[in-house]
């Protein structure tokens, strides 16, 4: 069984490739070799039994892509992508990255004869635009409002006619605002969800952009890996052929998880955060969907967690040691 990663140095990607080499199969079949794959090179590491061959480079690059794929891996974990905040503000770059990227992949794929790999997709419930109902189910049009929930819509269609023609066995994720992210604060709009979390655990401020009532659809690292590792075992026939699905996760306010956080790390972790509204985040928010309806991810058996303060803990538990700082 061979892996690739791509998006293999960010957050899910590396998280994605450790538990990969502690699980050691995948698709019922041990793991020979992973492919890591991303601007800048992994920090993860060979094990005695998985060769990891990690690779600095762009997606944009066709030739590049296609001599990865070139190696004919069985499952293509597709996570490289520049998040939401940055592909608005740089136009050409969010095309270049999220969409030609994504289809030099797709295409090297038909470029190699006799082959049809398992993709998984990251994809994002950017996809949807305003006006919401209530909850936003799968049957729900797509109509980004971003550029970034633009490529990704985009991706979604090419992942499924390429799949109905034959070319590979896709499926997309559509995942849910990611929490806590651990590191440092990237240029994702949404980067503020763990931002006002992380920071007061480590015992530093934190900026608070938006309103107590922004109410958010999240789900931790945890789940996130869950749901890729899951996707990448299912049988693709039981999804149908609509193959992009949203992801179960969990609908809270910023003023819920800041209770949450009281609740799990007492008050002085509250206090550390400043409320300083800021005007173009809080009009890109505006837009973002808030609450979905993902029976059916649920009944395929995608999990995540139903208590932020579980979200809270697992952050804690993978990053801090388990503990707080004292």
């Amino acid at each position: 069984m061979k892996i690739l990663v791509l998006g293999a140095a960010g957050m899910i990607g590396r998280k994605l490739i450790e538990r990969l080499l502690s699980e050691g199969t995948l698709r019922g079949s041990p793991i020979t070799a992973i492919y890591a794959f991303d601007i800048v090179e992994a920090a993860v590491s060979s094990t005695d039994d998985i060769a990891v061959t990690k690779q600095a480079g762009d997606i944009s690059d066709a030739p590049t892509v296609a001599a990865m794929v070139g190696t004919r891996p069985d499952v293509i974990f597709h996570l490289a992508a520049i998040v939401s905040g940055e592909a608005e503000a740089d136009f050409e770059k969010g095309y270049r990255i999220n969409l030609d990227g994504t289809q030099n992949l797709f295409n090297a794929i038909i470029e190699e004869r006799d082959y049809c790999p398992r993709v998984v997709y990251a994809s994002s419930i950017a996809v949807f635009g305003a006006p919401f109902p209530e909850r936003i189910g799968d049957e729900f049009h797509t109509t980004p409002l971003t550029s970034y929930g633009t490529q990704k819509a985009i991706g979604e269609l090419l992942l499924a006619d390429y799949t109905r023609k034959g070319h590979m066995d896709g499926v997309g994720l559509r995942l849910p605002t990611i929490v806590v992210r651990p590191g440092a604060p990237n240029a994702a709009a949404s980067g503020f969800f763990s931002n006002i979390i992380r920071e007061p655990l480590a015992g530093e401020p934190a900026i608070l952009p938006v309103s107590d009532d922004v109410l958010h659809w999240v789900a931790s690292p945890r789940s996130a890996i869950g749901f890729c590792l899951h996707a990448a075992n299912m049988d693709g026939e039981k999804i149908g052929p609509r193959r992009n699905l949203t992801m179960p996760g969990l609908a809270i306010t910023v003023g819920e998880m800041i209770t949450a956080l009281g609740k799990v790390a007492g008050p002085a972790a509250v206090e550390r955060i400043e409320r300083r509204e800021d005007p173009t985040i809080v009009a890109i928010v505006a837009n973002w969907p808030r609450q979905f309806d993902a029976s059916r991810a649920l009944g395929l058996g995608f999990v995540s967690e139903t208590r932020f303060e579980d979200v809270i803990q697992a952050h804690i538990d993978d990053e801090l040691g388990g503990k707080l700082p004292a």
